[in-house]
């Protein structure tokens, strides 16, 4: 292949690198060698961009948890509740034991704050939201969590 196919293509290296760790593991004696250094930064990529799609998730959760608590009469609630549903089930399927420790809530629901807080609805003057996050990582996870249970964490209806 020729050099710089890396930085021109990435697909067709992608493919390429992978076609020659194919036949290096089927035996076969290749004459041209793996591009080790970028293969190496690919595979770590992978998993940093799972766990970057896992906290972007986890914070549209709480982004629509947040405005369901702040606006609660807004006539997009409905529209949150079903967000909520979606990005928890997403969430839920990208979810690796190993992020557990490398996922901050209170930074996470930090930012999701800041972002709801940058907004408006026209249903009136918003409730304010705990400055501290009121979930564990675990309220994400679980299946059986309903969302107004979520919201209720959030404090008093």
């Amino acid at each position: 292949m020729p050099d710089g196919l890396y930085e021109r293509d990435a697909l067709a290296w992608a493919e390429h690198q992978a076609e020659l760790l194919r036949r290096l593991a089927a035996g076969e004696r290749v004459n041209e060698s793996v591009d080790w250094p970028n293969l190496i930064d690919e595979v770590q990529d992978v998993g940093l961009s799972e766990l970057r799609a896992c906290k972007s998730l986890l914070r549209q959760t709480l982004v629509h948890l947040l405005k369901l608590y702040v606006w609660p009469g807004s006539m997009a609630a409905a529209h949150w509740r079903s967000e909520v549903i979606g990005f928890r089930a997403d969430m839920r399927d990208r979810f690796a034991p190993s992020m557990r420790q490398r996922i901050s809530l209170d930074e996470v629901y930090r930012i999701a704050l800041e972002q709801v807080q940058a907004g408006t609805d026209d249903s009136g003057e918003p409730r304010p939201a705990p400055a501290t996050c009121p979930f564990v990582l675990d309220d994400f996870l679980a299946s059986d969590t309903d969302v107004q249970t979520l919201v209720r964490r959030l404090g008093p209806a």
